[in-house]
């Protein structure tokens, strides 16, 4: 049976995500792209994977660097997801105006964010025309907040119901 991808992405919208945003860095230089395709594979060791588009500005530079974070994003960083989603200047030149630090691996770290795990890549996999990234955490914290979510082509809040 073929799958039509219209109707694959519109079923596929039904399952709410939470909202990231990968960074990792060329040099000196900050780079970063909203990825909701995230999740926990193990937790001995504890390994994440994430899923980024070949065709996208930040992919090479991701695998050649070694080291990914990930940040997840509070319900009030929607402009953080939509600017590192995007093609727009402010990304590029200004890291969409986010300030940074690093800890484990020298990924760039939110200052602010609900969260992280600063990873180095330990196998990457084919998988259409997105590539599979595992990486190995190497330094983790939480902080208190509400999350963004995306369902549905729309970013929610936790309590919202549609």
């Amino acid at each position: 049976m073929a799958i039509d991808i219209a109707t694959f992405r519109a079923v596929m919208s039904r399952f709410a995500t939470g909202v990231t945003v990968v960074t990792t860095c060329a040099g000196a230089e900050r780079l970063g792209i909203t990825v909701n395709a995230f999740c926990s594979v193990s937790l001995d060791p504890p390994l994440v994977l994430i899923c980024v588009e070949q065709g996208s500005q930040v992919h090479d530079a991701l695998i050649a660097s070694g080291v990914f974070a990930v940040n997840f994003l509070s319900r009030d960083q929607e402009n953080l997801s939509v600017c590192f989603a995007g093609h727009s200047e402010e990304r590029f030149s200004n890291f969409c105006g986010v300030t940074s630090h690093t800890i484990a691996t020298g990924a760039p770290i939110f200052d602010d964010s609900l969260g992280f795990v600063d990873c180095r890549i330990i196998a990457t996999y084919p998988g259409g025309d997105h590539t599979i990234i595992l990486g190995q955490v190497e330094a983790q914290e939480a902080y208190d907040g509400e999350p963004l979510l995306y369902y549905r082509s729309h970013y929610l809040a936790a309590q919202e119901k549609t």
